[in-house]
């Protein structure tokens, strides 16, 4: 397994190269696409799409962008600050049809390809000695930074076990923010939406001595009862120290987003891909090989013209290429 620093490295080598493709080819448009922060699995794989994405597309220059996450990637795609963005399911839900923080719906919000799962890590300081989330009351917990559809989650997670923000001393800290105040004792639990392995996570938990702690099917069918972007899921035994056995966990997909309006051959070349063009991505973070196409047949909103034909054409009209 590639340490974080050597996937970031990965990340920056593969951006030089697209780069250097790109150079001398005219003038370029230049495209941005929303990542998160530098503690989880957007930012470097953003970073290896973008350059991936400029070297396929002669006419324009990719560039990922740190964020917030999630949230305030959809709100600047809105506000046509950007141009691409990676969003979790609830946020793009929510920002199509006009719930939790959004009280118009970005009616032009699609889907143009999918990304990887996220699992839900409730990671507990090595001082605490809870073993459910839901015995955190009175408790300082993390939920995320804010912007992100990590704190999105949080607030159903924490509903989930009975509980509200006024229940729990809040912090929005970013996955790095959280895995410090984790081993500083700072806080007793953070709630992280994460693929695994998370750098973010793996720092806690090695150097210092956090845990996961599992969500039971009581609190999962809950929040699948109520949401309609969350999945069962899990976080593979050996995924982390101490993880000795599977934790179950609730899920939700990540997915490329953009506006309606987005050029078609653009649209086109993210589909591309991440349909047939995956191995240099999946040297900068294992996730990639749990990208699947046929997760399109169960998107939250609607999808790009472009993806839809594809789907249409690949998915309904003969299987998974």
């Amino acid at each position: 397994m590639k340490s974080p620093t050597m996937k970031l490295r990965a990340a920056a080598l593969l951006a030089v190269s697209g780069l250097a493709a790109c150079s001398g080819s005219g003038p370029q448009q230049f495209l941005s696409l929303g990542t998160a922060g530098t503690g989880g699995i957007y930012y470097p794989l953003g970073g290896a799409i973008a350059a991936r994405l400029s070297v396929m597309d002669t006419l324009r220059q990719y560039t990922a962008e740190v964020s917030g996450g999630s949230v305030e990637n959809v709100n600047r795609l809105r506000e046509r600050q950007i141009d691409l963005a990676f969003a979790t399911g609830n946020t793009v839900y929510e920002a199509a049809t006009g719930g939790l923080d959004y009280e118009q719906a970005v009616a032009d919000l699609r889907i143009l390809a999918p990304l990887y799962p996220n699992m839900t890590h409730i990671v507990v300081s090595r001082g605490t000695t809870a073993a459910s989330l839901g015995e955190l009351a009175g408790g300082t917990v993390s939920v995320g930074a804010a912007g992100s559809g990590t704190e999105q989650m949080s607030r159903q997670i924490l509903e989930a076990y009975g509980l509200t923000y006024d229940d729990v001393t809040v912090r929005y800290l970013s996955f790095n923010e959280s895995a410090t105040a984790l081993k500083d004792g700072a806080l007793d639990a953070a709630i992280i939406s994460v693929g695994y392995p998370a750098a973010a996570v793996l720092e806690a938990t090695t150097t210092g001595g956090a845990r996961l702690l599992p969500m039971g099917a009581e609190q999962i069918d809950y929040l699948r009862e109520r949401y309609p972007y969350y999945v069962h899921g899990e976080i593979p035994a050996g995924s982390y120290p101490g993880t000795d056995a599977a934790v179950p966990t609730a899920g939700i997909m990540n997915w490329v987003v953009g506006m309606a309006d987005i050029p078609a051959d653009v649209v086109q070349n993210v589909v591309r891909l991440l349909s047939d063009d995956r191995a240099e991505l999946a040297q900068v973070h294992e996730m990639v090989e749990q990208i699947s196409m046929t997760a399109l047949r169960d998107a939250p909103i609607a999808l790009h013209g472009v993806t839809q034909a594809w789907v249409d054409g690949n998915l309904d009209g003969g299987g998974e290429r």
